[in-house]
């Protein structure tokens, strides 16, 4: 079974950051901060989403969305000058 984000869940259904944020009397910044890393997102909070992305529960990825789409980051290093 696939699964997808908060961020991607959001998309779908066409809503703004701001418009879920309204809706949830959130911030912006709390409901971005939540599609970034929902390992500790509140378990009332997730429902209301799912409630109204209208999506099955099992369906959501809760976890760093970094680690979901595989990003990583690349750290470069400087160089010693001679």
């Amino acid at each position: 079974m696939y699964q997808i984000t908060l961020r991607a869940a959001r998309i779908n259904r066409g809503f703004t950051v701001e418009e879920v944020a309204k809706n949830m009397k959130k911030s912006p910044k709390t409901i971005s901060k939540y599609e970034e890393d929902s390992t500790s997102i509140p378990r009332n909070l997730l429902s209301a989403l799912i409630e109204m992305y209208r999506i099955p529960e099992e369906l959501v990825y809760c976890g760093k969305e970094s680690v979901f789409i595989g990003f990583t980051r690349k750290v470069k290093r400087k160089r010693k000058v001679s």
